[in-house]
């Protein structure tokens, strides 16, 4: 694996990048390609005392993206880890189980989940379940950004879709981790 590590706030030292390279090393062993084409992303950012680390590796289909705060560099690198390796059993298992796990796309790219004597291995389903609680239906107002975010804050919600006044076209503007806002347009 290619790893692309940066910092910001923080000089980069080879102590570092050697636990960020060994700890994603362990992600290779559920990849069936050669690892070599593949890059992993990591940005790691000190602010206010507090580590932040991102990793981002992205692949055919799928993109793994992990971020975690702590005032541990090294914890936040751990933890961050674990997310990413949850991601592809998620992914992996759920493939498995509709049957797709061989037949290209995204589930080409991952070994089976086997345990030590060629069995299967046994997740927690709900890790991979995604059950749908709620649909629901509206009609969307042609407003301008400005006007969704006001009506996105009288809702008291962290994201609203709306119909842009002057395209036509359906976005969604919503609340950053920062405090401000963003918008999704479609291209």
């Amino acid at each position: 694996m290619i790893y692309n590590i940066r910092g910001e706030n923080i000089e980069v030292t080879p102590a570092i990048k050697d636990y960020v390279e060994k700890k994603l090393e362990k992600l290779t062993r559920y990849f069936t390609t050669p690892t070599d084409a593949q890059t992993a992303y990591v940005n790691l950012k000190v602010y206010n005392k507090k580590k932040k680390v991102e990793v981002t590796i992205p692949m055919p289909n799928l993109l793994l993206r992990a971020e975690d705060i702590n005032l541990d560099m090294y914890a936040a690198i751990d933890l961050v880890v674990d997310k990413l390796e949850r991601q592809i059993r998620k992914h992996k298992t759920k493939l498995n189980r509709k049957g797709r796990g061989k037949e290209g796309g995204v589930g080409e790219y991952f070994k089976s989940l086997e345990g030590p004597d060629d069995t299967p291995a046994v997740y927690d389903e709900d890790e991979a379940e995604l059950e749908l609680v709620r649909t629901k239906r509206f009609t969307l107002k042609p407003m301008d950004t400005e006007e969704a975010i006001l009506q996105m804050d009288m809702l008291g919600h962290s994201f609203f879709v709306f119909s842009d006044a002057e395209t036509g076209n359906t976005n969604v503007v919503y609340r950053r981790k920062d405090g401000k806002y963003g918008l999704i347009e479609p291209e």
